[in-house]
Order: structure tokens, then sequence, then C-alpha cells
């Protein structure tokens, strides 16, 4: 079982290779959680990492000190003393990380760390060997859950802290999608009436990110409901057109960044004079919605899981 964060398997080290890897302090502290203060001291006083230094002293770190951080990281975390860890060669950290015993929220903190070192190194097979491991420890939703959105919310962070570069962002995001349109394709087509109500799954105009409403078609399905997946940037216009097709469409969308401020209840105020005397509803959820209210044909939820409970209950 491969658990801790590994240097040393030979794929890994070919597809590192052609990725250089340079960090500064702050990109350690926010990829790692360990202040840049706490960095300093354990390097000084138990030489833990070997940055390179500029003329003007200027420190610089590699991709093997940001592994080595994050293993010392999580096992300072778990109860070890640091005086202990930092004298540990990289071969006895990862033995270390293997062994040391740990709870379920070790093992997702532990999954986040890896997937950190598969987003820096453009690292597609630790991701799936991550994910693998993680879909056995909690099965599909529960790795999601307890891995996946946790992970990409602190990406987002990484990403406004300049820690990151879009590119890991994309590449992260596109083997999540890749993981979960594979979910949905192995989850047979559920056997549904006329009667029956469709999920349409869509996200407006200028919204492009989907994972979230991804993970959302991927539980309707698993659970035998009839759901339809529009994806990106759908117009308005062409709800209607779904509409007048499916008599009973009820409408799912997950917003993070349109509507954009201030623009959200304009939003639901045009959903309800448009669709407010008909039978359909919408069901939106996201942080754009969090200052404002539903009503008439509109549910509004902030979090992906108060959406999923609504609808099921509905």
């Amino acid at each position: 079982m491969r658990t801790s964060v590994s240097w040393v398997n030979p794929t890994h080290q070919h597809q590192e290779s052609g990725v250089k890897q340079e960090f500064s302090i702050k990109d350690l502290e926010h990829l790692t959680g360990v202040k840049a203060h706490t960095i300093r001291i354990w390097e000084q006083r138990y030489n833990l990492l070997n940055p390179d230094r500029s003329a003007t002293n200027i420190r610089t770190y590699s991709g093997r000190d940001l592994k080595r951080l994050l293993n010392v990281s999580l096992l300072v975390e778990r109860g070890l003393k640091i005086s202990k860890v930092a004298t540990m060669a990289d071969e006895e950290l990862t033995q270390e990380v293997l062994t040391t015993p740990t709870n379920s929220d070790g093992e997702a903190l532990l999954a986040q760390q890896r997937l950190k070192v598969s987003m820096m190194s453009f690292d597609e097979q630790l991701f799936r060997d991550t994910m693998a491991k993680a879909v056995e420890i909690w099965g599909f939703e529960g790795a999601v859950m307890q891995v996946c959105l946790p992970f990409l919310a602190e990406v987002g962070v990484l990403w406004l802290t300049n820690a990151i570069c879009p590119a890991h962002e994309h590449f992260m995001s596109n083997l999540y999608r890749q993981m979960l349109f594979a979910a949905v394709d192995a989850t047979p087509l559920p056997q549904t009436g006329p009667q029956d109500k469709v999920y349409v799954l869509y996200l407006p105009e200028r919204e492009i990110h989907d994972i979230s409403l991804l993970f959302v078609h991927q539980i309707l399905r698993k659970r035998g409901m009839h759901s339809i997946f529009l994806g990106q940037s759908v117009p308005f216009d062409d709800l209607e057109t779904v509409a007048n097709e499916f008599p009973n469409a009820q409408f799912v969308s997950y917003c993070t960044t349109y509507p954009a401020e201030g623009q959200a209840q304009e939003y639901i105020d045009k959903v309800n004079r448009t669709f407010g005397e008909s039978d359909h509803r919408f069901y939106l959820a996201g942080g754009v919605f969090h200052d404002v209210q539903g009503g008439g044909c509109v549910s509004v939820d902030r979090t992906g899981g108060d959406l999923i409970g609504r609808i099921c209950q509905a």
C-alpha cells in the first residue's frame, strides 16, 4: 500500500525530470501550510532543507524540498517531534509516513498532499494512484467529498496567492473532469418513464467551472435519476428550448463566479419572470448565491451537499 508522498518511484522521477521546479519560501508556505518563519527555524536549527541562494541571499527551493517538507509537516501533525523527523533521510520519511497510525482525516490530508505533488510535477500517474487509493478507502463519492472538493478549494487559494500558475489549475481540473466523466459513463442509464422528472444540469453564460456540477450529475445518475448535462456557459434562451422539450424539467446549477457579484438576485428574478408560471423548478447553489434568497420556482443553497439533499428529497 503506497500512501506516502514518494519521490522514489522511477516513473514519477522520469515525469518530473522535464519540469523545472523552483519555489520561494512563500510558495512553500502556501503549498504546505507551514509558516515561513517556521520553515526558516527548521532550516537553521535542523538543516531540514537545502535551498539555493541568490547573490542577495534569497532562498529558492526545489521540488524535492517541497516533498520533504510535506512529509515532515504531516508527521509533525501526527505528533512526532520535529527534532526526530528532521534527522530522517527521505526514504525514512516515506516509510514513517507509511507506518505511522492515522485516522480518516489524516488519510484525506495525505491524499491532498499527494495531489499537490501531482499538480506541481504535472504527474498524471501520481494523480491516478492517489485517487484510486482514496476510492478504495471511501468509495467514489466519499473520495470526491473527502479529497477532491477540499483540494480544489485549496487550489483556488493557491492560484489567488500566485503559488501556482493557471497551467497547474488546468492540469488538475481536466484530470478531475476525465475522472468524473468516466464515472458517469460507467453508470448504467436510468430506466425512467415519461412522467419522471428530468434534471437538466447547466451553467449560466460565462460560468465555466463545471467540476462540482459534474459530481452532481454522477450522484443523480448513481441514484437512478434522469439527468442531462448541458455543461458550461449555456445561454438563458436555450433553457426555454429545453423546457419546451421536457415539461417536467428541473434545472440545476452550481455557480462559482457567475452571476457576478451583485447580479445573483437579478438572475433569480429573471428565472421567476420566465418560468414562474410553469411547473419547472430551479435548484441553484454556490458561493455566488450566499447573499440572496430563493422564492417562486427557485431554491437556493450555499453548498453542494445541501443542493444534493434538497434534490433527493424533492
